[in-house]
């Protein structure tokens, strides 16, 4: 991540953050959803996001990182990072993976 000029508070960030939040909450559609995320995101960061997506339903189905590598080719990593967030992060992963049904997504 890029350091910030030491102009930007944290209520400057946290209310730039809560203002991204709405607007990915005000796009109903994938498609919208997509192209609001092509515009916003880098190449590189958009296939970050997707790899990591990508893997929760395998983990919380729980399947080894070692498979997951084989069949995803994401990074064992990137993997872990996923799971610690799925054990220790804020929630996320499994509130959206639960929405879509996928199994196991709730502990």
């Amino acid at each position: 991540m890029k350091k910030r000029a030491l102009a930007v508070t944290k209520s400057k960030e946290s209310a730039a953050q809560r203002q991204l939040c709405e607007a990915l909450c005000a796009i109903g559609e994938p498609a919208d959803m997509r192209h609001f995320l092509l515009d916003l995101c880098t190449p590189a960061e958009l296939e970050a996001m997707a790899d990591r997506w990508r893997v929760v339903p395998l983990l919380l189905a729980g399947v080894p990182y070692r498979e997951i590598h084989e069949r995803t080719a994401v990074s064992v990593t990137t993997i872990g990072r996923v799971a610690r967030c799925l054990e220790r992060g804020a929630g996320g992963y499994r509130l959206a993976a639960a929405r879509l049904g996928h199994h196991h997504a709730t502990h």
